[in-house]
């Protein structure tokens, strides 16, 4: 069984098809097209945009087609994976400073920076544990086309009660912020909302696998490989196809 790697970065190979850049904090991939109509939204766990894995991700999204944008949700104060595993992080406190009022405008920021600077038309949001749930907030107004969420932190039911756009959920099987219960429980809300979901579970993955799965392992390098292959599918219907 995969253990958390929520705050774990591996070291994977780079991508190398698509233009990045660091702008105001944000991570920026385009696509070969450099169209910039069509675009994804990633929000990213707690040790931010700058994590290798993170943008490994965004580099996948462009080569697929799509211009991506990954913000600092944290203003410059993601985890260090090393000093969370060493215990010097105090999650909860850290927590209290990244709450819905400091993170919401954030995100609401980079919206209007991308259709503004870039003329981005339709937007999807994926979000990875921390981030799914900010993900999930932008789909209960007309501010986004679709989203997904990976391994999802801290959905209050009433947020995941409010959308009114697509959802996609990527679960694993061991998750103890994620657990079975309440797995369950968000599946009944989705059933009475009327709007189109679809959740997936994982077998022999745990927390954080389709950010930080170890590639060496078979099992977890398909839940890996296959939740984004899902979140690209699940984007190309409901944002739409980007030209090849």
């Amino acid at each position: 069984m995969e253990s958390n790697e929520c705050t774990k970065d591996r070291e994977q190979p780079a991508q190398k098809e698509s233009s990045t850049q660091q702008q105001a904090k944000t991570y920026l991939a385009f696509p070969k097209s450099n169209q910039t109509s069509l675009a994804i939204l990633i929000l990213p766990d707690i040790i931010g945009c700058e994590s290798i894995n993170i943008q490994l991700l965004a580099d996948d999204f462009a080569a697929r087609g799509y211009f991506v944008a990954v913000p600092d949700l944290f203003a410059g104060d993601a985890l260090d994976y090393d000093d969370f595993r060493s215990g010097k992080v105090d999650l909860p406190t850290w927590l209290l400073k990244h709450t819905t009022a400091d993170v919401d405008p954030i995100v609401d920021n980079v919206l209007t920076q991308l259709r503004q600077r870039y003329g981005v038309e339709r937007i999807g949001a994926v979000g990875y544990c921390f981030g799914a749930k900010y993900a999930i907030r932008l789909l209960s107004a007309n501010l986004i086309s679709a989203g997904a969420g990976a391994h999802p932190s801290f959905v209050e039911e009433d947020e995941l009660g409010a959308i009114r756009k697509p959802l996609l959920i990527s679960a694993a099987e061991t998750d103890h912020v994620f657990p079975a219960e309440k797995r369950h429980q968000s599946e009944e809300i989705l059933r009475g909302l009327g709007v189109p979901y679809h959740v997936s579970l994982y077998s022999g993955v745990a927390h954080g696998f389709a950010v930080r799965a170890d590639l060496s392992v078979r099992r977890a390098r398909f839940a890996k490989e296959a939740a984004f292959s899902e979140q690209v599918r699940w984007f190309g219907e409901y944002v739409g196809k980007p030209p090849k």
